[in-house]
């Protein structure tokens, strides 16, 4: 009977949050985007009911599909996966069926079946060797080491101390610190060893009993049982000719040396227990310097000693051992000029002390550095130097570190490939202001690497967004935007949530949650909500948000009045803003009276642009204008329309001729373009403003250039090639297999469904 009441209380909840996906929203409004919290909440209190929802859940599935109800496939596939990879134990059947639907996807079209090949490629594994998902899940997180499994994550939450306001950055802060805290390694070794027993033996696993016999063990041997557990499951879950049967043996014998002698536990088997699946790797930074992305990411790849504290180090930018991980990777940056060398080129008269300042690098790498180099540099083939720069827009892939020369008599080992271990998931949390900092960042990130290649071939670089206004903006940046509404600083956020479904209830929903959270006078009933809350759903987002949506980045190039000034380059994401100046020079002072009022407001402009048609070929069109003002628009009102141009919405000046005099009216004009050049025929300066950041406001403008912002290893191949080339328009050897243009890509749940 129990049971029963359990399925139908299952079956209504996620029936519920079905409703919501077609619009039809909760009654109380502040449940929205609660629905799958409070449901995986539910399964942890019970954990014995876990493969009721999985159960309910590819039925629902299933009837998904019978009836083309797609927008609920993918929805209902992320809660069915993040259930399964929290539960303790799910039979063999389950899974089975659950994988047999996920191949069923393969020929519907992307997103469906780019997702249902992901979670089938898992769940094979996971058939193979039960708790794999979660194995790997908590290594990653949590940087545990681990020879099978090397891999590292870490969540970088980026908000702009200008557009948040200090009680919400403060409670941030405070909820990811307080997530770390019962989180130690030695706990999740054992979170790691408990589950992958229970999902192996299952209701016969003496849990309680485990618990005290890892708990009674120091931290080597506790260790010890850890690698062993991760190469058991690790091999179970690579080897084809491993089966379930043969993994669950291995895992049994482990289990018996864990226990040895011990008594049994208090708790009576055949009842599933919840293994809690830790809070990710969190850091919490105030975007207060340009650079400052790209050196928590060499952070990340080189962290600093031990010793010190790493909330300190990545504050004081300014402690020399960063300086000299920074130094390395900008060394190629500088000009390099011709010195006098004292080198005899013998080895015999190499300093005994000669040694990399830096922190160790792997075996290889610190041989193949300190062999002696030949005295004539090979200059390297167009395919060696471009292999990294094609790793960082197509993927993974990279190029050996560095060519160890041959010595005499010893053959040169090639050193292994440098592998993608490390995957940064960045969190921006604000407004389409923080995207526009960001595509800078990016911007500067892509140039910096096509000099000097150092984290593409190193690196994973995800990038997520979570839209939050609190209605105040601080005074710097109100000042522009003063009337815009959540809507207007949050077009990226409605773009990701017309286009994916599942973001518009578990993300956008935030937008305004987290300040009223942030807000709430303390409680211990607060610190309930936000700690579970906040933390979980960023978690969720990041761990099931795997399809990127790509956002094109423009490129504008700024000139200004005075001569004496040099044009000024920039980039956006979201929006350009350009209205004409209210202040009058010296140059309009001059001007007749007569003059300005007969021509009306505004100033008379010449527009250039490509007019973006049906068959893709480029029509130039040219147009002289009068006009107020105009705003570009980089995000469609539709998710329907091209998200690869520019909205240009033009406020132009009609004169009117009737009976009572001169009138003049204005009209909205719409283009629709990729590139656009726009210049003041009157000399007359206009302002130009950024992603609708006032700190970004460029006055004094006559002429502004906007055209999509090319990739820069595409340019530097681009230049390489028209050297050698006759023809020069024409893209010619690699440079057309590389991506173009500058894509800024965003992870959501589904991407863009069609």
């Amino acid at each position: 009977m129990e049971s029963t009441e359990v399925e139908s209380d299952i079956l209504r909840r996620v029936r519920t949050l079905l409703r919501e996906l077609d619009g039809h929203h909760p009654s109380c409004q502040h449940d929205r985007g609660m629905l799958r919290w409070t449901l995986h909440k539910k399964i942890d209190q019970n954990p014995s009911s876990s493969s009721i929802l999985v159960r309910i859940l590819v039925k629902e599935l299933e009837r998904a599909e019978r009836g083309d109800f797609r927008h609920y496939i993918i929805p209902l596939l992320h809660t069915l996966m993040y259930t399964l990879i929290k539960a303790p134990c799910i039979s063999d059947e389950l899974c089975s069926r659950v994988y047999d639907f996920c191949k069923k996807l393969l020929t519907l079209p992307k997103p469906f079946c780019t997702i249902g090949l992901d979670y089938a490629v898992r769940l094979k594994m996971e058939r193979a060797a039960p708790g794999m998902l979660y194995q790997r899940m908590v290594i990653s997180e949590q940087s545990l080491k681990s020879n099978p499994y090397p891999y590292q994550e870490k969540i970088f939450i980026f908000a702009d101390p200008e557009l948040l306001s200090e009680a919400i950055c403060n409670a941030l802060v405070t909820d990811t610190q307080a997530a770390q805290l019962s989180q130690s390694p030695r706990v999740c070794m054992c979170y790691v060893i408990i589950h992958a027993m229970q999902a192996a033996l299952g209701e016969g696993c003496d849990l309680s009993g485990l618990r005290m016999s890892l708990q009674d063990m120091p931290m080597s041997e506790v260790e010890h049982w850890f690698q062993q557990v991760v190469a058991a499951v690790e091999c179970a879950g690579s080897e084809a000719s491993v089966d379930r049967e043969q993994h669950v043996e291995r895992l049994e014998k482990i289990y018996c040396a864990l226990l040895g002698s011990l008594p049994p536990g208090d708790a009576p088997l055949g009842r599933l227990q919840d293994i809690p699946l830790p809070n990710p790797n969190i850091s919490f930074h105030l975007w207060k310097e340009d650079d400052q992305l790209w050196k928590e990411l060499v952070l990340f790849i080189r962290p600093l000693s031990q010793s010190c504290e790493p909330d300190r180090l990545s504050q004081d930018l300014d402690n020399f051992e960063i300086q000299d991980i920074i130094s390395e990777c900008e060394c190629c940056e500088q000009t390099r000029f011709s010195v006098l060398s004292t080198d005899s080129g013998i080895e015999r008269d190499l300093p005994p002390a000669a040694e990399e300042p830096f922190a160790p690098c792997s075996a290889d790498t610190e041989q193949s550095r300190l062999q002696r180099k030949g005295g004539i540099k090979k200059k390297p083939s167009p395919l060696e130097s471009m292999a990294f720069l094609q790793a960082g827009c197509n993927g993974p892939g990279a190029k050996p570190a560095a060519k160890a020369q041959k010595r005499t008599g010893v053959p040169a080992k090639p050193p292994a490939p440098l592998q993608r271990l490390h995957t940064a998931r960045v969190v921006l949390l604000g407004d389409d202001r923080l995207l526009g900092r960001l595509a800078q960042a990016y911007h500067s990130l892509r140039k910096r690497e096509t000099r000097r290649v150092f984290l593409t071939p190193r690196l994973n670089l995800q990038f997520y967004y979570i839209p939050v206004v609190t209605g105040q903006p601080s005074a710097p940046t109100a000042a522009t935007h003063a009337a815009a509404g959540p809507e207007e600083l949050c077009e990226v956020a409605g773009y990701l949530g017309r286009a994916d479904p599942w973001y518009e209830s578990n993300i956008n929903t935030l937008c305004h949650m987290i300040p009223k959270l942030a807000t709430m006078p303390s409680s211990p009933s607060k610190h309930l909500v936000t700690d579970l809350f906040i933390t979980d759903v960023i978690a969720y987002y990041v761990r099931m948000g795997a399809q990127p949506v790509c956002f094109q980045v423009y490129a504008v190039k700024v000139f200004f009045n005075d001569p004496a000034l040099e044009p000024a380059e920039d980039v956006f994401l979201t929006e350009l803003c350009a209205q004409v100046q209210e202040s009058i020079s010296h140059r309009e002072l001059s001007l007749p009276k007569k003059k300005t009022t007969l021509e009306g407001p505004g100033i008379d402009l010449a527009v250039t642009y490509k007019k973006v048609v049906v068959s893709e070929r480029a029509k130039e069109v040219s147009a002289s204008l009068r006009s107020t003002g105009l705003v570009m628009k980089a995000i469609p009102a539709d998710e329907a329309e091209d998200l690869l141009c520019l909205n240009v919405n033009v406020t132009e000046i009609i004169k009117i001729n009737n009976l009572s005099g001169r009138s003049f009216s204005a009209v909205p004009n719409r283009l629709k373009t990729r590139d656009i050049k726009i210049r003041s025929t009157e000399q007359r300066p206009f302002t130009v403003c950024l992603d609708k950041d006032s700190r970004r406001t460029y006055r004094n403008v006559i002429s502004v250039e906007v055209s999509p912002c090319l990739e820069p290893s595409y340019c530097l191949q681009k230049t390489r090639t028209m050297k050698s080339s006759v023809h020069e328009a024409e893209d010619v050897g690699l440079v057309k297999y590389m991506p173009k243009s500058l894509l800024l890509p965003i992870n959501t749940f589904a991407g863009v469904i069609q």
